[in-house]
């Protein structure tokens, strides 16, 4: 895998990850922002990108900003995040399998390879009971071209699957949840950001509410205090 240079750490990517696993480095020190551009522009400058080096970069680095999201938001780990990265991890895996196999069939199909028999050892007598493929004179192109089309209809057909329902989740809008906060900091002097990010009940109204904090941040009418590293943060208007 590609060699990652940031100011804390110059080495293979894969390493990265396996000292930040043994907790040999502190994943809050590095910049996985610096890394990314750092593989953007190697991107963008190659000429031809291995499918499946990218897919082990995309692996390695769902792990280190899901470790780095848990270290930083711990009490935001519910646990279900792990079998969202093993997801993530088996379907790089067959996307790389694919592409190994359409390499091989392009392969084969740029060598005119479309019929395969067992190769004959003229010192051995011929065994006739080897698999020979030999069409009837009375098979021809589009007799063969129907009976493909035959078998792609029944193939489609034997694998319609009806998919489940799924209700959809209510859309919660920043505006909503900025006049929220607004509320909240009425009645109160200070309002802690952990109970904010609670007072959602799925994932999407967590980064919802996570925006507009930051764009009351960003527009200077919260005010934030924090004793400690990774403590409890504070929120009161300005």
């Amino acid at each position: 895998m590609r060699d990652v240079s940031v100011e804390q750490f110059s080495g293979p990517f894969g390493l990265l990850l396996s000292l930040i696993e043994s907790e040999k480095m502190d994943i809050t020190e590095i910049s996985l922002a610096k890394i990314a551009d750092e593989y953007v522009t190697y991107i963008r400058g190659a000429q031809d990108i291995d499918p499946e080096e990218l897919a082990d970069f995309l692996v390695v680095a769902a792990k280190l900003l899901f470790i780095k999201s848990k270290a930083l938001l711990p009490y935001l780990y519910s646990g279900e995040e792990d079998e969202e990265i093993d997801d993530l991890e088996r379907q790089l895996k067959m996307y790389k399998e694919f592409i190994a196999a359409s390499v091989k069939i392009k392969d084969i199909i740029a060598a005119g390879q479309w019929l395969y028999l067992p190769p004959l050892n003229k010192n051995r007598r011929v065994q006739f009971n080897l698999p020979v493929f030999s069409p009837s004179a009375k098979l021809n192109s589009s007799i063969l071209h129907e009976k493909f089309k035959e078998l792609l209809a029944s193939l489609v057909k034997n694998q319609e699957v009806k998919l489940p329902e799924k209700t959809l989740e209510p859309q919660v809008s920043i505006d909503e949840r900025i006049l929220t906060i607004k509320e909240m900091l009425l009645t109160k002097l200070k309002v802690n950001f952990s109970r904010i990010l609670a007072a959602a009940s799925t994932k999407t109204e967590v980064i919802v509410n996570f925006l507009a904090v930051l764009e009351l941040a960003k527009q200077k009418e919260l005010f934030f205090e924090q004793e400690e590293l990774f403590s409890e943060i504070h929120i009161s208007r300005l």
